[in-house]
């Protein structure tokens, strides 16, 4: 890869073009299942990625990042076997399985060679997935965006390193190069990335979204579970647009992760979820510019750190 990031799955905005980008660019490219309304899509986008990708291969001069296919394991999810056969027949090199166990992808991944993530927002959820033998833990922190975590990213990567020591991808209001580069310092091996990738042209999002999220900055967000049913990160701007006061959401909503329903869709159309990094997205842009800016970001982060070690000894 070219650098250590996953341009992270997001719920409706992701989609084949956005994956393929993110992969061309040489970061891993990901979304998820419940993004395509029935199997019979998902075996279409599936399809998609893999000869696009195979294309790329053929005439890249740098490295084509992996695919990430993002399971929702959560009981209520009905769709979830037909999902795990289409995994088996196009295997992904990456799973991430959300909102529930595991378990149920580990076999099926793990027989073609492919490695499974969890995605987690606690270290009780990060213990279970790694004593259920994941390769690998996404471990969602404070100031995601979508459904977002409470610990902080540093505290996160410290205690999970503590009984881990797989793969660990780490999100959470991380959205420059700069981030990156602390994230790898603190112990983490690849950094996930929504907003970030948000308002990208290769993006799903209506063009409203993706100019609030330019528009908009860290303190227009509110964290609520009452859309949801899980705590999850929103702009506010949205949410008064489709006439809910931010102030009075205090209610959860039921836990409902069933893709074969349009309710997940219509709780997320108008509704726009984003995280804390939004700060630093001045424009909406390709892929591939936004991919060059992080790595020169990064580079710069870097060579920073290793100055400032140097004058340390």
């Amino acid at each position: 890869m070219r650098l250590p990031v996953f341009a992270a799955p997001m719920f409706i905005v992701s989609g084949p073009e956005l994956v393929v980008a993110a992969c061309e660019a040489g970061i891993a490219g990901a979304f998820p299942t419940p993004n395509c309304r029935t199997s019979q899509e998902l075996d279409q986008w599936m399809t998609t990625i893999t000869q696009q990708l195979e294309r790329a291969r053929a005439t890249a001069k740098g490295p084509i990042g992996p695919w990430v296919a993002n399971l929702i394991t959560h009981s209520t999810n009905s769709r979830l076997g037909e999902d795990l056969e289409l995994v088996r027949r196009h295997r992904p090199p990456i799973v991430i399985t959300a909102l529930g166990s595991p378990k149920p992808a580990l076999q099926v991944v793990h027989d073609y060679g492919g490695v499974v993530f969890a995605d987690v927002v606690n270290l009780n959820l990060a213990r279970k997935a790694a004593a259920a033998g994941v390769d690998g833990l996404a471990c969602i922190s404070a100031g995601a965006g979508g459904h977002t975590g409470h610990l902080s990213a540093f505290a996160f990567i410290s205690a999970v390193r503590e009984f881990f020591d797989g793969w660990i991808v780490v999100g959470g209001g991380i959205a420059d190069g700069a981030g990156i580069a602390g994230a790898i310092a603190a112990g983490a091996d690849f950094v996930y990335m929504g907003t970030r990738f948000l308002p990208s042209l290769e993006s799903r999002a209506v063009q409203q979204y993706k100019q609030m999220v330019v528009d908009c900055g860290p303190d227009d967000l509110v964290v609520s579970a009452a859309i949801t049913g899980t705590a999850a990160s929103w702009l506010a701007p949205s949410l008064l647009a489709c006439g809910m006061d931010p102030r009075t959401l205090d209610s959860a909503a039921a836990r409902n992760y069933d893709t074969g329903t349009g309710d997940a869709w219509k709780r997320w159309r108008d509704l726009w979820a984003c995280g804390q990094g939004l700060q630093v997205i001045r424009a909406i842009e390709p892929v591939a510019a936004i991919v060059q800016r992080l790595e020169d970001e990064y580079v710069r982060a870097s060579a920073r750190f290793r100055a400032l070690a140097g004058e340390a000894t």
